[in-house]
C-alpha cells in the first residue's frame, strides 16, 4: 500500500533526484531558446514601434530579448528539481538592481518579458505566443490613440526687467509654475504647460522680449527633479 508522502519525503525525494535533469531534453532547449528570442524579438519591435518617450534607449530595448531567454533558461533549470527551486529563490532575493525605470510602461514591457519567459520555460508554449500577441495588440491600439493636451515643460532664462511681459504671456496659456531660481540677476523659471494642438507660437513671443537670454520647451513625461 503507497503511504501518502509529506513535505520532508518530498523534499528528500527531490534531492535525491538530481539525475532528473536529463528529462529536459536537446530539442526542448532549442525550442525554448527559439520561442522565447521570437517573443523577445517581438516584444523588441513593439516597444521600438510604439515608444512615446523622449529619449529611446536601444540598450533597454535590447535587454527586453536576453530577458526574456534568460528567464525560459532559469525556468527550465529549476522545473526539474524543487531544492534548486528553493536555492534560485534565495539566490535571487539577495540581488539588488539599482537602475531606476523612471516611465511605468518600461515596467510593463519587463513583466512582459518576465511572464513571457516564463510561460516558454514551463512548457507552456500556446499562451505565450497568445499572450504576447495579446499584448503587443493591445499596447499598439494605445499607442494610436491621440492624447488630447500634451504636457510640456518651459524653461526660461531672464532678466528681471522681463518679467512683467513674460508674465502677461503665461497668463493667456494654461501653466503652472515648476520651480524658479535667481543666481547673480539672472532668472531661471520653468513652468508646466499643457498644449491642446502644436501651436507653440508663444516660445517665440518670449523669446522675442528683451532681457530674456533662452526660452526652450521639452516635452514632460511626469519625471523632473527640482
Amino acid at each position: 500500500m503507497n503511504e501518502p508522502l509529506n513535505f520532508q519525503d518530498i523534499i528528500k525525494k527531490s534531492a535525491l533526484s538530481l539525475e532528473s535533469f536529463a528529462s529536459v531534453s536537446y530539442f526542448e532547449i532549442i525550442l525554448g531558446l527559439l520561442c522565447s528570442f521570437a517573443i523577445g524579438m517581438f516584444i523588441y519591435f513593439v516597444y521600438k514601434t510604439c515608444f512615446r518617450g523622449v529619449v529611446y534607449s536601444y540598450n533597454y530595448n535590447v535587454s527586453f530579448v536576453l530577458m526574456t531567454m534568460i528567464t525560459t533558461v532559469i525556468i527550465m533549470t529549476i522545473s526539474t528539481n524543487i531544492v534548486l527551486s528553493l536555492g534560485m529563490v534565495g539566490a535571487l532575493s539577495i540581488v539588488r538592481f539599482r537602475t531606476a525605470v523612471k516611465d511605468p510602461l518600461d515596467i510593463v514591457y519587463m513583466f512582459w518579458a518576465i511572464s513571457a519567459g516564463i510561460a516558454i520555460g514551463a512548457g507552456m508554449y500556446p499562451l505565450a505566443l497568445i499572450g504576447s500577441a495579446a499584448f503587443g495588440a493591445t499596447i499598439a491600439w494605445l499607442s494610436k490613440k491621440k492624447i488630447r493636451g500634451e504636457t510640456y515643460l518651459l524653461v526660461i532664462h531672464y532678466n528681471q526687467e522681463a518679467h512683467d511681459e513674460i508674465k502677461q504671456v503665461l497668463a493667456k496659456l494654461n501653466t503652472k509654475l515648476k520651480s524658479k531660481s535667481v543666481r547673480s540677476g539672472l532668472i531661471e523659471m520653468t513652468v508646466e504647460i499643457r498644449l491642446v494642438d502644436d501651436n507653440t507660437y508663444f516660445v517665440n513671443l518670449i523669446d522675442g522680449i528683451e532681457g530674456v537670454h533662452a526660452c526652450s520647451l521639452v516635452n514632460y513625461t511626469g519625471d523632473y527633479a527640482q
